[in-house]
């Protein structure tokens, strides 16, 4: 009856307009809401088989609600360095628990990028979801998987400790004065038995030498140590003789030929103009001046070589120990001997104070001594048909048949978005919108109350006829 089915698409209009409502509520509720993504319930007909000749009888509405995930926020600046935001497609890696992930562990997918750091170092967003990346190996790679959920960790800064770094550089920016006077013990001088390390005036012992600067060097640990070099006017024209040793002499054990902390002997020269003479010096090759420190484990060094002593318990170390190539190098004018410049690279021990994260996805972690250092890169998934996701509490997202399959990258690669540090993204919600949809959606449940209203009033009538 025609009647019926007017009252009946009557109700399918209420019930549509309901889902409609909720919808909008849903959206508005979440306007403040970062990453939310709104959504909107779009109504589609309902037709009933009446054929072509007979009385028409109401179908009615059905609504589907649908949420446009892939429509991407505003960007909004923050102040903290791990709020993060994606500017492009993909999405967060989240887990529910931050340790002890198995592979049957439930893993979801989010653009709310408000992490900060839990009580254990782990960044989790506001819902509770733990931001996941993969982490730096024992070599300092990072290998991504595309497919390989399980291959992905919680990002944790707390575990960070302390970080040092070897010297491996040194440069030299010094002048000896080449009207320095010939050292009346120059006769004495002997390298091996009367050196410039043995130098002692309350024993008498070694020969006193006209200029030394000394370089600081940190180990493999970061402990301060001292290299120092002497000179010696020698009475061959534009010639000295020089001494590489370590300060105090019982931080290295020599082999043969060295002593008293000596690592290399041999002469400098200088060509007239008082550039450095690299063809006649023999101190070191200028062409690749490497000093090798064994490692404190390693045998007793053979004849020229040395080690670091064992109760310092350090590993082996090459230092370029560049005499020509700093900013004028070592020169010999008539001005006096005076370092101008020593430069090294390398740094004490120095304690964690910042974490950053680039627009790959890097998470770099900032020490007080200079010191940077990767230690892991968010995951970004990236989705065939995102908007098939399924929505779940803490506006998060699961894997469903109509998303498809999840990919997973680097930032700004293989096209997933670039990571916007310091930023979050807002709610797609405009309340202009929401409130116009609020005013439709009102007067359309209206409307289809009143239909079930005038349905009720005529079956009134037809049932008044019998009377």
């Amino acid at each position: 009856m025609s009647i019926n089915s007017a009252m009946l698409a009557g109700v399918s209009g209420l019930v549509a307009n309901s889902s409609a409502l909720a919808a909008i509520s849903d959206n508005i509720s979440n306007v403040n809401t970062i990453g939310y993504k709104r959504s909107q319930a779009n109504f589609q007909t309902l037709v009933s088989g009446n054929s072509r000749n007979a009385t028409y009888a109401a179908g009615g509405v059905a609504a589907k609600t649908r949420q446009y995930v892939t429509q991407q926020g505003l960007p909004q600046s923050t102040s903290s360095a791990t709020d993060l935001a994606i500017a492009g497609s993909g999405f967060f890696v989240v887990a529910d628990k931050a340790e002890n992930l198995q592979a049957t562990d439930a893993r979801s997918f989010t653009r709310a990028g408000s992490f900060q750091l839990d009580n254990l170092g782990f960044l989790k967003n506001q819902a509770g979801l733990y931001l996941q990346g993969w982490l730096v190996d024992d070599e300092g790679a990072i290998t991504v998987d595309p497919s390989d959920l399980s291959r992905l960790s919680s990002i944790n800064v707390s575990n960070v400790g302390g970080a040092a770094e070897r010297t491996t550089r040194a440069s030299v920016s010094a002048n000896l004065k080449s009207s320095q006077a010939v050292s009346s013990e120059l006769p004495l001088y002997d390298p091996a038995t009367n050196s410039m390390a043995m130098y002692d005036p309350d024993a008498g012992l070694g020969i006193k030498p006209d200029f030394s600067l000394q370089i600081p060097v940190s180990d493999s640990k970061g402990g301060k140590r001292t290299v120092q070099i002497d000179f010696l006017k020698s009475d061959v024209p534009n010639q000295w003789y020089a001494e590489i040793r370590a300060v105090p002499a019982s931080d290295v054990i020599t082999g043969a030929g060295l002593s008293n902390g000596q690592m290399k002997t041999g002469t400098v020269a200088f060509l007239p103009d008082g550039r450095l003479d690299s063809a006649n010096t023999t101190l070191l090759d200028t062409s690749n001046p490497i000093l090798t420190f064994g490692a404190s484990a390693d045998p007793a060094p053979g004849a020229g070589e040395f080690r670091w002593a064992d109760d310092l318990g350090i590993d082996s170390q090459e230092i370029r120990l560049e005499l020509a190539g700093g900013a004028g190098g070592l020169t010999q004018y008539d001005s006096q001997s005076i370092v101008q410049a020593v430069n090294t690279n390398g740094t004490a021990f120095g304690n964690l104070t910042n974490v950053e994260i680039d627009e790959s996805g890097f998470v770099t972690a900032i020490f007080d001594n200079g010191i940077s250092r990767q230690i892991a890169q968010v995951a970004i998934a990236t989705f065939a048909n995102p908007d098939g996701l399924k929505a779940i509490n803490g506006n998060a997202y699961r894997v469903t048949q109509d998303s498809g399959t999840y990919s997973l990258k680097g930032a700004g690669t293989g096209g997933a978005g670039a990571i916007a540090p310091s930023t979050l993204e807002a709610s797609t919600v405009d309340l202009s919108s929401e409130f116009t949809g609020l005013i439709v959606t009102q007067r359309a449940y209206s409307a289809s109350s009143k239909i079930i209203t005038t349905a009720d009033q005529m079956l009134e009538e037809l049932l008044s006829i019998k009377r």
